[in-house]
């Protein structure tokens, strides 16, 4: 059984644990994708990998936040946590907002 790039913690809680893959975070269909790195997060522009060997390929790996595997549900709150300790807290419901959707919540001094 091969172990998965992140844990999930909580109710809406990701945490990254491989650097050398990285995560896309998919929530629906009118939701951008998102890619969480070793030190950050970003909007994700490419296309989504259709299967897991594609994914791997590109050394990433998608999680689907609706996926009975994940959280089973649509989350409008989201928190992830990067492997240099760093927090972001992604707010789907502001996704519109100029103030864009992505803000750190929390920065460990470690």
């Amino acid at each position: 059984m091969k172990e998965d790039p992140y844990l999930l913690s909580g109710r809406n809680t990701i945490i990254h644990k491989l650097r050398k893959v990285d995560l896309l975070i998919v929530n629906s269909r009118q939701d951008p994708v998102l890619m969480v790195m070793h030190n950050g997060i970003e909007v994700y522009e490419g296309s989504v990998p259709k299967n897991k060997l594609e994914a791997k390929r590109m050394d990433v790996a998608v999680v689907d936040i609706s996926s009975p595997d994940n959280f089973g549900d649509y989350k409008s709150l989201l928190f992830i946590q990067t492997l240099n300790n760093k927090e972001f807290k992604v707010d789907y419901s502001r996704k519109a907002s100029p103030n864009h959707f992505i803000t750190i919540h929390q920065e460990s001094t470690f």
